[in-house]
């Protein structure tokens, strides 16, 4: 007799985020103090608009110039103790990893990014629940662009940063249902 055997299941990313994966400064990517710092902030949430309190944020970004940071300092130990020291705080890494709060709010410190064409930031979501991570981008501005171009006029705006005050700007993702984010396929 032979057994048939069934593949197993997929299982969720996540919960676990909150102790194994950021680590000290992971929101401050722009050296500390300097003058272009820029604060992206927003919440994300669920289907039913309810704040996900354990998301992971991966950041990624060209520098204001243009190119791809090549730095090395996101993760630097301490050469005695092996723990973790957080950034250099004077190098740009264009990385940065954000976990939210119990209220699902983030806040990342950055420089803006000097992309060709309109600036944006890279972004993946780790969160509870999903079976794959998650890609999407945060525009800093609206206009021309090839990605957004290719939407719905009505789907465009879930990609764009909204500018307040004091060179800040606010980016929800909203993981799923009405004004879910625009997220990006890869293959």
């Amino acid at each position: 007799m032979t057994d048939t055997f069934l593949p197993t299941p997929s299982h969720t990313v996540g919960p676990f985020y909150g102790y194994a994966l950021p680590f000290p400064e992971g929101e401050q990517i722009a050296p500390k103090g300097h003058p272009d710092t820029i604060v992206l902030h927003g919440h994300v949430r669920d289907g039913e608009g309810d704040p996900v309190p354990d998301a992971l944020l991966e950041w990624w970004q060209a520098a204001p110039d243009g190119s791809l940071p090549r730095a090395s300092g996101s993760l630097r130990r301490d050469p005695v103790t092996g723990g973790f020291l957080g950034r250099n705080g004077t190098g740009f890494t264009g990385f940065g990893r954000v976990a939210t709060d119990a209220d699902g709010h983030y806040a990342l410190r950055t420089l803006p990014p000097g992309n060709t064409g309109l600036p944006y930031l890279s972004v993946c979501v780790f969160a509870r629940g999903l079976l794959h991570h998650l890609f999407t981008r945060a525009y800093l501005a609206d206009g021309a662009d090839p990605l957004l171009d290719a939407l719905p006029k009505e789907r465009r705006p879930t990609l764009i940063a909204r500018p307040d005050a004091h060179r800040t700007y606010r980016f929800d993702i909203r993981l799923q249902g009405e004004r879910e984010t625009v997220f990006l396929e890869f293959p």
